[in-house]
């Protein structure tokens, strides 16, 4: 399991040369060797698939990329692959293996999965048909070719067939008995070291594996810094980043919207709907509250005034000047008033101006007899008083 690839899903196949010229026993290392490559990969149904296919003048799919999805299965498939023993037609081959292996029904998943297509021809001959128009079909069609060969396989045939470049995907052995050395070059082919895995990439947030290199990123929120490595918060709450109506509150990557005072957040999170700033309880007026935009301001009912706290009232003196419309006297009465007149004059039927008294000459007989009395006794104090003082 520790030397299985992790990183890389593939749509593999396998085409090996079974002609007469590779004997019994050679073509039992190649199926070493297929066991081999089987127990360096991640093979399952979501990651690599493997189909082999065996050729000779006639071609067998051996099994397709739907049959076996795990390694022991496949193995115990290889190990029962018996050679055809003659010709060494390797075009039919590739064209059998764009016809009949890499389909949909056959296992191959569909191109929007982007799993690569890989293809490795083992020969250890030259083919006996064109294969030069069918290997570049193949390489149209988006089909890796991996040329291996053996002994007598024609150099230039193999580099037709391979996709470039070439030295990458062009392998040679002098003979079967060292084919398995070829295992640990496919490895590090398709298993290129996962270098964030590793732990000593520096990545402050996310670290992305390209091939055997790596790539920094940030988590949403975020951008990375010049260095390349480090991330830093994205200011969400620049103008045109955020949605909010009138505030926004970054927050670590992402933002919050609020309101001005006066204002609550809607349902939306983003619009704002002025208060009610004079429902009980919301404001401090004393007497009348004046709702304004999100704001308020306090007023008195009429007959008073407010103080200078602009909260609380306080009666007005409706006798101040200018308040009332008496002509001579106004008299206060809590919050209203009444007129009156100075001495010698009479208040109007209009009740606010004044008229001068009239003083009647006529005199009663009552009020003319008490006059005479007090006469009478002013006369008679006066007679004793002097009849006092001349003894």
């Amino acid at each position: 399991a520790d030397t299985a690839c992790k990183n890389r899903p593939l749509d593999l196949v396998f085409i090996v040369d079974s002609s007469r010229s590779v004997r019994p026993e050679e073509f039992e290392k190649v199926k070493i060797f297929l066991s081999e490559m089987i127990d360096t990969l991640d093979v399952g149904e979501r990651t690599t698939r493997v189909a082999v296919m065996n050729y000779a003048s006639t071609v067998k799919v051996e099994f397709p990329l739907r049959t076996y999805f795990d390694k022991a299965s496949l193995k115990e498939a290889v190990s029962r692959i018996e050679p055809l023993s003659a010709g060494t037609m390797t075009g039919l081959a590739i064209q059998t293996a764009m016809d009949e292996v890499f389909t949909e029904e056959m296992g191959t998943r569909p191109a929007t999965f982007n799993i690569p297509k890989v293809v490795i021809v083992v020969t250890d001959g030259r083919p006996q048909d064109q294969v030069q128009d069918v290997a570049a079909s193949a390489r149209t069609a988006g089909i890796e070719i991996y040329a291996v060969g053996v002994d007598r396989a024609d150099m230039q045939s193999l580099r037709i067939m391979a996709s470039e470049p070439l030295d990458e995907h062009v392998f040679y052995v002098e003979t079967y008995g060292v084919i398995e050395k070829l295992t640990s070059k496919f490895r590090e082919t398709f298993c290129a070291v996962n270098v964030c895995a590793l732990g000593t990439h520096g990545c402050q947030h996310v670290c992305v594996s390209n091939g055997a290199s790596y790539l920094c990123d940030c988590y949403e929120g975020y951008t990375l810094n010049p260095d390349k490595r480090t991330c830093s918060a994205v200011d969400t709450c620049a103008p045109g980043r955020h949605e909010c109506d009138q505030i926004c509150v970054s927050n670590n990557g992402s933002y919050v919207c609020d309101c001005y005072e006066g204002y609550t957040l809607n349902p939306d999170k983003k619009t704002c709907s002025a208060m009610d700033m004079c429902a009980p309880g919301r404001h401090d007026c004393a007497q009348v509250c004046l709702s304004n935009d999100g704001s308020y301001s306090c007023g008195c009912y009429e007959g008073y005034t407010l103080n200078p706290d602009k909260k609380t009232c306080s009666a007005a003196d409706v006798c101040a000047p200018g308040r009332h419309d008496c002509e001579q006297v106004c008299v206060r009465d809590d919050l209203f008033y009444t007129c009156d007149c100075h001495q010698g004059y009479t208040l109007n039927p209009d009740r606010k101006t004044c008229s001068r008294a009239i003083m009647s000459s006529l005199v009663t007989t009552e009020e003319s007899c008490k006059c005479e009395a007090i006469v009478a006794l002013q006369d008679s104090v006066t007679s004793r008083l002097e009849a006092l003082s001349s003894k």
